[in-house]
């Protein structure tokens, strides 16, 4: 493709996604079905140059200002991630020479919210809560994110697993935490290596691993996955209860839900029984009452622990979307609590960073249900799942995950039984 045809199209898909009004990764996927003659290189380019304006749009939008033309192409020109030759061939004389009195600027000097690139009400809270941390979480979510996937040991062994990868010129170390994850640097095309087809990998991000495990899901038990959603944690699940008992993933959405079947199949589980539901309330959930070992509530939250590789997020939530989701997230919890037979276990989990939505609910149900559940801390539940270096990952009785001290995305998850 002719330089200037490239970046013509990278400005095309920045202005789209810069309205903010649908997630970036849906719209990045849209583009790209409908240019299918993209190649790889290509796609990376345009999807690594968005998302880069995405992390530090702020910064970006203050030094296109000395610039001329189209706002998106400025902002395209300065975050460009493609090659810097192929970049030269599509700039003007004038353009050529903004950018060099541009990269002259000393970037450290310039004002706090420049650096962050956080909106504001973010930036104060997780200053206030991470103090001198602060700084390296900034670094930390405005880079991209490794690759993690989870080992299916419902199929394949670890060990063999990493052997499979190399034999196919892939790279791929043991997670830290997880003893189901692995590591893997760059981008390969994953759907094409026999490893992944067959079943024996799931793009998973180590942290969401962690959350499943500490579910503690066995052979011949009932589970549920509350807000399923895709099912990444859903067919972990599975995998561990070697596909006996009965696991239910329930969603709200349908579409979500639906993504979940191509990787069913692949997977090997049949123990998984997907549905949709209207509501926390749904009909469904009430004949479940009081039967269930297990119920996992991955609720539905703000996202922002997970900006490495959703950047969009900090500039599409509010503090009144978060103000809005923390009551849903009360709501949720409390109807799958009543799902919990009496020595069943309730998770709560979210991936964000504010304790808004981690802790503050869950100290909130403690409190409501006391008489019914008692807190288990997290660490007895990461233990016995075998995760390493478990007591670096809790904070007081809660799993506590950040990006900057763990290289996964940030998640929070609570552990209840009940009485």
């Amino acid at each position: 493709m002719h330089p200037n045809a490239l970046v013509e199209l990278a400005t095309e898909l920045l202005h789209r996604v810069l309205q903010l009004q649908h997630p970036a990764d849906g719209l990045v996927s849209d583009f790209f079905r409908q240019h299918r003659t993209l190649g790889q290189r290509e796609r990376h380019t345009l999807a690594e140059t968005t998302y880069g304006v995405l992390r530090q749009r702020l910064l970006y939008q203050h030094l296109a200002q000395s610039g001329k033309g189209e706002m998106e192409r400025r902002l395209v020109l300065l975050a460009w991630q493609g090659n810097e030759g192929f970049l030269r061939a599509a700039l003007s004389d004038t353009e050529q020479q903004w950018l060099a009195q541009v990269a002259l600027i000393d970037r450290a000097a310039l004002p706090d919210k420049l650096r962050h690139n956080l909106p504001e009400w973010l930036a104060e809270t997780l200053q206030a809560a991470l103090g001198d941390e602060f700084w390296p979480l900034v670094n930390s979510i405005n880079a991209s994110a490794p690759l993690d996937l989870r080992v299916n040991s419902f199929k394949a062994k670890r060990d063999d697993v990493i052997a499979a990868f190399k034999a196919e010129g892939v790279e791929a170390v043991a997670t830290p935490y997880s003893p189901l994850g692995l590591r893997i640097d760059g981008k390969p095309a994953l759907h094409k290596l026999d490893v992944f087809m067959r079943g024996d990998v799931e793009v998973q991000d180590e942290g969401s691993q962690l959350l499943a495990l500490m579910v503690g899901a066995k052979r011949g038990e009932m589970v549920m996955d509350f807000c399923a959603g895709a099912g990444g944690k859903t067919l972990a699940l599975g995998a561990e209860m070697r596909n006996t008992g009965r696991l239910y993933a329930f969603d709200t959405s349908g579409h979500r839900l639906a993504s979940l079947k191509p990787r069913l199949a692949r997977s090997g589980l049949s123990n998984v029984f997907p549905a949709q539901i209207a509501h926390e309330r749904d009909e469904r959930i009430k004949r479940l009452a009081g039967k269930l070992d297990r119920v996992l509530v991955d609720a539905p939250c703000s996202g922002l622990g997970t900006l490495r590789r959703n950047p969009d997020l900090k500039w599409r939530q509010t503090p009144q979307s978060v103000a809005e989701l923390q009551v849903k997230q009360a709501a949720i919890l409390a109807s799958a609590a009543r799902l919990v037979k009496p020595g069943g276990r309730l998770v709560y989990a979210t991936c964000s960073l504010l304790e808004v939505e981690n802790e503050g609910i869950a100290e909130a149900f403690t409190a409501a249900h006391d008489s019914s559940f008692s807190v288990m801390p997290a660490l007895d539940a990461l233990s016995r799942a075998q995760v390493g270096d478990a007591a670096t990952l809790v904070r007081g009785n809660y799993l506590r995950l950040w990006p900057h001290r763990h290289a996964t995305d940030g998640f929070f998850a609570a552990v209840w039984e009940r009485k």
